[in-house]
């Protein structure tokens, strides 16, 4: 009796958290703080959009080799998926303040068409809970997060499209 009982809570426990946690994803919304273009101007998050299509955010870094490997491979996809999607990508730099010089030289260096904004003090980071690098977040066109991505491997970018396309509507 009791295995049934609690058989019975989880099966309607486990429905309703999954439906909030889908709910409050689809709701959240960038923080707004203030953090760097790539020439070094102050650049408010409220700014992030992309004219009601959809964007995509990626956290990264110079040392880092997975979200190079990401962003090498968006670079690569970006005017397919502009073309089809209308999307825009912001590559977010959380290079501490001592290296984010050389994030412009990087970035020139490896011909990204992506927007590149600085995060030194990673404040930006702090505030969307981004533990692992890269953390990945694709926005509707409203500005809410629709879906998120943690890590990098081949073929993921298969998955963040996707995400993209489940914001775009169908014509």
């Amino acid at each position: 009796m009791h295995f049934l009982l609690t058989f019975m809570f989880l099966a309607i426990l486990i429905p309703i958290l999954g439906a909030q946690d889908t709910a409050v994803i689809q709701k959240q919304r960038i923080p707004e703080v203030s953090i760097f273009d790539i020439k070094g101007n102050l650049y408010n998050t409220k700014q992030m959009s992309n004219d009601g299509r959809p964007f995509v955010i990626v956290f990264w870094k110079t040392c880092c080799k997975p979200p190079i490997r990401e962003l090498t491979t968006l670079s690569y996809l970006y005017d397919e998926w502009k073309e089809q999607t209308g999307v825009k990508i912001y590559a977010v730099s959380v290079d501490d303040s001592r290296a984010s010089s050389t994030v412009k030289p990087f970035v020139d260096g490896q011909s990204w068409e992506f927007e590149v904004l600085l995060d030194p003090n990673q404040t930006l980071k702090r505030s969307m809970n981004v533990n692992g690098l890269p953390h990945t977040f694709v926005l509707n066109g409203q500005g809410e997060i629709v879906g998120r991505k943690l890590l990098f491997s081949e073929g993921d970018e298969n998955d963040i499209l996707k995400m993209i396309l489940q914001t775009v509507p169908k014509r």
